[in-house]
């Protein structure tokens, strides 16, 4: 399998560039692309090769419209535009955001800017309109962040909540009854729990956890799907209220006090 090199020095080729035109292309200095391609040279006479950045693959991304999972070496297919039609899941996501130390933020996709998103989830510089923060605990892959619209998973989330999710790469890895915001051509941005039937009749069936018979189960055909995002953490503005064991005990022991209070007024009136 080729190495990331290899597919960068392929690109370069298949637009006739050399590596200093490619990196003009793209915004980054000459002995950037050359210490990709070639290697910094060490001590030794050896030469050890640079493994692109984010920024470096967002560029070449975006500039010559490249298909993200050829770089990745989940497909053969080089440019989006020879890509078929169907499916539009991709492995990686279409467009990433990162800090001056080329660490991952997480975007902030708001509830009014829903209907953008739809339309510019793989458009770089839509994405660049969204919000972004760098959260430290999360950090081990793609994640971003989602304010809950509705009440269809009240018991769980209520609208205005925050979900923190993170990109699904593979359908497969999809779980069973665990939480994930699905992207859709058809029905938008839902907050869903999941049932993976993809294997079996290329479906995912979501289901909502507020059971008052307003939000009935559907399915998404797999083709339909544009993104796939598995809720880890969530922020409410809700506090819980406490469970029932904990309302018997607070019972109790409010008739224990009371209890108490009327045998020391017994005993006070008796003395």
């Amino acid at each position: 399998m080729q190495q990331i090199d290899e597919k960068i020095t392929t690109i370069i080729n298949h637009f006739n560039l050399n590596n200093y035109a490619f990196s003009k292309r793209i915004g980054v200095t000459g002995t950037t692309i050359d210490s990709i391609i070639n290697g910094r040279l060490q001590k030794d006479g050896t030469r050890k090769k640079t493994k692109p950045g984010y920024d470096v693959l967002n560029a070449i991304i975006e500039v010559f419209n490249i298909n993200p999972n050829y770089l990745f070496g989940k497909s053969k297919i080089m440019l989006n535009q020879d890509l078929p039609n169907n499916p539009t899941f991709s492995s990686v996501p279409q467009v990433i955001s990162v800090n001056q130390d080329n660490t991952e933020n997480i975007i902030y996709v708001p509830i009014k800017a829903r209907a953008g998103y739809l339309n510019g989830y793989a458009d770089a510089q839509y994405i660049q309109t969204l919000p972004s923060f760098y959260m430290p605990n999360l950090t081990n892959g793609t994640f971003r962040c989602f304010e809950v619209q509705g009440h269809s998973m009240v018991s769980t989330f209520f609208d205005g909540d925050l979900v923190f999710a993170k990109y699904v790469e593979q359908l497969e890895d999809i779980k069973n009854d665990q939480i994930y915001v699905v992207i859709s051509k058809n029905d938008g941005i839902v907050l869903k729990r999941v049932i993976n039937n993809t294997t079996k009749d290329k479906k995912l069936i979501l289901k909502s956890d507020n059971k008052d018979g307003n939000y009935p189960d559907f399915s998404i055909n797999l083709e339909d799907i544009m993104e796939i995002w598995h809720v880890k953490m969530y922020a409410s503005k809700q506090i819980a209220q406490p469970v029932d064991v904990y309302d018997r005990l607070h019972e109790l022991e409010t008739k224990l006090i009371q209890l108490q209070d009327s045998v020391l007024k017994k005993s006070l009136k008796n003395n």
